[in-house]
């Protein structure tokens, strides 16, 4: 996998032509990782130790938890240090670890959005018959085929971005090492991997995507087809903080990997790719705790409990 074409590492030039706002980045990006890091350990931590959380869907949101940990570690450190000072460079093997979980994490979580939606498909539609059809058995296969896409795809396409004769500034302009801008870098023919990003895009976000739309789609037609008011807030209740969190995470990603390809088009993807990949990481556990009345339930039973062992 060694590319002779970079045998130092790159430069990631981020937003170094606004050293203004590299300063203003830091803080917010900081802010977003400790929030990240903060918020999703406490859904993990609530989701396994409150026996009311051991249900399908807080299974696959402590997934989702897990996966934004993960996600948000293995760039922001780097990112961080660039925004600090002038060094912005990255070894050619810290780029190649990078790329490879930044693409089987941000696949996983695709596809995991999307199995999260037949979970809401099934509370609202088949009430009666969840726990049948959602079984620990069924979630933990669901989860498993998420989380080994998101590791093949990640085999399929790290070697032949690697493997691009890349210019010999090695200047990425973009702030971490993800696919469309390490094949802007190259000077060779990038034709097949264009043709390998354009596939990927259909099948792990468009098609995801659509399933979505599909159990959307069927959980508005079972609401309105018994026409009640209490129906409609139900089902509200149950699907909003998902919905909140695909729109956010998914018109991101559709603007960073499905763009035309001019300069503004760049410009603008880079701002939604931060928001992408730092954003959004750290609104998902505000956007499952501030809107979700059984994890702030579990939060207090959590605290309460705490205060009653201190005063034992």
């Amino acid at each position: 996998m060694v590319n002779q074409s970079s045998p130092v590492g790159f430069l990631l030039l981020g937003f170094s032509e606004h050293p203004g706002l590299e300063k203003i980045l830091f803080v917010v990006v900081l802010i977003s990782y400790l929030l990240t890091l903060g918020g999703n350990t406490l859904i993990i931590l609530l989701s396994l130790l409150d026996p009311r959380l051991h249900s399908p869907m807080y299974f696959f949101l402590r997934n989702l938890a897990f996966l934004d940990l993960c996600f948000t570690t293995s760039f922001i450190p780097q990112m961080l240090v660039n925004l600090w000072g002038p060094e912005k460079t990255i070894s050619f093997l810290g780029c190649s670890v990078q790329l490879f979980i930044f693409l089987s994490l941000g696949t996983t979580e695709c596809i995991l959005l999307a199995v999260m939606a037949f979970d809401r498909y099934v509370a609202v539609c088949q009430p009666l018959h969840y726990a049948t059809i959602v079984h620990p058995r069924l979630c933990r296969q669901l989860a498993s085929v998420a989380w080994v896409m998101g590791l093949v795809q990640s085999i399929v396409q790290t070697p032949p971005t690697l493997r691009l004769p890349f210019c010999s500034h090695h200047q990425i302009d973009d702030f971490l090492c993800e696919v469309p801008s390490l094949i802007r870098l190259s000077c060779g023919d990038t034709t097949y991997n264009e043709i390998q990003l354009s596939v990927s895009s259909v099948v792990f976000v468009v098609v995801p995507l659509s399933l979505i739309f599909v159990s959307y789609g069927a959980i508005a037609w079972a609401v309105l087809r018994i026409n009640s008011a209490v129906a409609w807030r139900k089902a509200l209740r149950t699907c909003s903080s998902h919905l909140l969190v695909v729109t956010l995470f998914y018109s991101s990603v559709i603007a960073v990997y499905l763009q035309p390809k001019n300069p503004y088009a760049q410009e603008r993807g880079k701002l939604f790719g931060l928001f992408y990949a730092v954003g959004t990481p750290s609104l998902n556990p505000l956007i499952y705790t501030l809107r979700n009345k059984e994890v702030k339930k579990a939060l207090r039973r959590l605290l309460g409990k705490d205060a009653e062992n201190r005063e034992n």
